[in-house]
C-alpha cells in the first residue's frame, strides 16, 4: 500500500497523532470543515491522505461533510469525520441519518467549551451531546474517551475496527488539552483497507449483479419496530462486550475520584500524592462513556465513604451516570472547573481531604 506501513515512535501533538492513527488504521475518505481547537486533524489529513491513495474533502460546511462521509462510507469505504461541538451540532441529523442506516463511520470530537460558540479552550462540555445522542430517534453510539495522545491513537484504531464491527458510527472525543499537547506515541503499523464489504452500496457490477440500497428509515410500521429491536440487541450487547474503564487502586480506596479523559489524567496523579499523604484514594475512570462502566461502580458502592467527580464541566454532567450507577448508596460530591480553566490536582486533593474530614 501506499504510505507509512512500519510501527513508528514519535513525538506528536495530540491532533495529528489522531489524525494519522485514522490513515493507519484504513480510512480512506475524510470531509470536514475547519473549527478550533481541531483543525490541525483536517490540516493533517489533507496531506497524508492523499499521499496513502485515500480522498480528503473540505466540505463547505459540518452539514455538507458529515453527509459526505455517508455517502463514502455507504459505499464501502471506511469515512471519518471531526469537528467541535458547535460542529456536532450542525452534524447531527446526519449523524442519526447514519446510525438508522447502519454505515459504519468514526466520528472525532475535539471539545472546547460552551453552550454557544463558547471558547477555544480545554471543556468537557460536550457530554451530553456524545452520550445521550447527537441527533434525534433515540439511537446510541460506542463512544472513547481517551485520557492521553498515546491512548486516544490506540483508540482511534479501535474506533475504525468497533465500527465496522457494528456498522453503527462511532465517537472519540477528548478536550483540546489532548488534542493541543504533544507527546511520544507509539504509532501501530498501517493496515490495507479492507475490502469492499457485501452490503456496500456499489451497483450491478459486484455482488453478482445484485444492487445494494441502503435505508436510514422505513414508513412500514412492522419493519421499523423490527429494526429499534435489534438496534435495542446490539445497544444491550455492548454492556457485556466494549466496556472499558480503568480501576486505579480501588480494591481498599476510602474514598474514590471518577473523571474521564484529561481530567482522569489528573486524577492518577492526584491518587498517588493522596496516597503519600496517608488517604486511601482511588480512581474509576471511564474509557467509554457509552456503555458506561456502571459494574465499576457498583462494586465500591457498598465499600467506599463517598465519590469525588471532577469534570471540566459546570454544571456537572458525567456525575448523572455516576450517580445512576451507584443508586444512592453513597454520596457523590463534584470538584468542578470549566471555560478554560484545567483541573488542578491539588485543588481535587485539598476537596477530597476536605470531605474524609467532614469539612
Amino acid at each position: 500500500m501506499k504510505g507509512r506501513t512500519v510501527m513508528e515512535r514519535k513525538f506528536m501533538k495530540g491532533n495529528e497523532a489522531i489524525a494519522e492513527a485514522a490513515v493507519r488504521a484504513g480510512c480512506r475518505f475524510y470531509a470536514g470543515y475547519p473549527i478550533t481547537p481541531q483543525s490541525e486533524v483536517p490540516e493533517y489529513l489533507s496531506r497524508a491522505l492523499p499521499k496513502a491513495g485515500g480522498i480528503f474533502v473540505q466540505g463547505e460546511s459540518e452539514v455538507a461533510s458529515i453527509n459526505m462521509v455517508y455517502g463514502a462510507a455507504a459505499g464501502g469505504t471506511l469515512a471519518m469525520t471531526s469537528t467541535s461541538g458547535p460542529g456536532i451540532s450542525l452534524m447531527a441529523e446526519g449523524i442519526s441519518s447514519l446510525a438508522a442506516a447502519r454505515v459504519p463511520s468514526v466520528i472525532v470530537d475535539i471539545m472546547r467549551a460552551g453552550p454557544g460558540t463558547g471558547v477555544m479552550k480545554p471543556a468537557q462540555s460536550d457530554y451530553f451531546q456524545i452520550n445521550r445522542a447527537s441527533g434525534h430517534g433515540g439511537y446510541q453510539t460506542i463512544n472513547y474517551a481517551p485520557a492521553t495522545i498515546q491512548e486516544a491513537v490506540d483508540l482511534v484504531t479501535k474506533a475504525f475496527d468497533v465500527t465496522q464491527k457494528y456498522r453503527m458510527p462511532v465517537f472519540v472525543f477528548a478536550d483540546s488539552l489532548v488534542g493541543g499537547l504533544m507527546e511520544a506515541v507509539t504509532l501501530a503499523e498501517a493496515k490495507e483497507p479492507p475490502r469492499t464489504p457485501e452490503w456496500a452500496v456499489v451497483g450491478k457490477g459486484y455482488h453478482g449483479g445484485r444492487p445494494n440500497i441502503v435505508l436510514n428509515a422505513s414508513f412500514v410500521e412492522e419493519q421499523q419496530m423490527k429494526k429499534a429491536l435489534e438496534w435495542a440487541e446490539i445497544y444491550e450487547g455492548w454492556k457485556k462486550d466494549e466496556v472499558m474503564v480503568e480501576e486505579y487502586m480501588t480494591e481498599d480506596a476510602e474514598f474514590i475520584l471518577t473523571a474521564y479523559g484529561s481530567c482522569g489524567r489528573i486524577c492518577h496523579t492526584c491518587v498517588d500524592e493522596l496516597r503519600e499523604a496517608g488517604y486511601r484514594a482511588g480512581l474509576i475512570r471511564p474509557i467509554t462513556t457509552n456503555p458506561f462502566p456502571s459494574d465499576a461502580y457498583r462494586k465500591i458502592a457498598d465499600k467506599a465513604r463517598f465519590i469525588l467527580d471532577v469534570e471540566m464541566a459546570i454544571p456537572a454532567l458525567m456525575a448523572q451516570d455516576v450517580e445512576l450507577a451507584v443508586g444512592g448508596r453513597l454520596p457523590v460530591y463534584t470538584c468542578l472547573t470549566t471555560g478554560g480553566v484545567i483541573v488542578d490536582a491539588d485543588d481535587v486533593a485539598e476537596r477530597a481531604i476536605r470531605l474524609v474530614k467532614g469539612e
